[in-house]
């Protein structure tokens, strides 16, 4: 996948990118959404939820660390990784088991984890600038998007 880069100038933007993206998404996809608190990760995701069909509420698992939504055309499987101290407590709630499914997988705060994250893994980026604005968000989405390490499979 080529790196492709988007501008939000709202929140209804935003959704609408993450809307895109979940109308293109298959089964075993797997999205890491790097960005600060407040920044629109859950918006994005609540967008590309929509894009799978998914019409119950979406809210960041932030104390549970894992939603599961299965009403849309594929399973999402929604990580919040924020409270992890170790990536090996994700065994605990079957991360391999989901991100190796056959639904979406959406990661928030995925360096966290970063080290048990599996090839492949679609990196988005997303990133305010103020000088263009209180809502405006710059959203990066590629294999390698700007504030990742990537594991280079080229």
């Amino acid at each position: 996948m080529e790196q492709q880069t988007f501008e939000s100038y709202s929140r209804e933007d935003t959704l609408r990118i993450g809307e895109q993206i979940g109308q293109r998404a298959k089964a075993g996809d797997i999205y890491a959404l790097h960005g600060d608190l407040g920044v629109g990760k859950t918006v994005l995701t609540k967008g590309l939820a929509k894009g799978l069909g998914i019409e119950e509420p979406v809210n960041s698992p932030t104390f549970t660390i894992l939603q599961i939504y299965t009403t849309g055309r594929l399973p999402l499987y929604h990580f919040d990784v924020y409270r992890i101290e170790d990536p090996e407590e994700m065994e605990e709630v079957g991360f391999d088991d989901y991100i190796f499914g056959q639904g979406v997988s959406i990661i928030e705060w995925p360096e966290k984890i970063e080290e048990i994250l599996p090839e492949g893994v679609t990196h988005v980026t997303i990133e305010k600038d103020l000088a263009k604005g209180l809502d405006y968000r710059r959203i990066v989405i590629g294999p390698a998007a700007a504030g990742s390490r990537e594991k280079e499979t080229r």
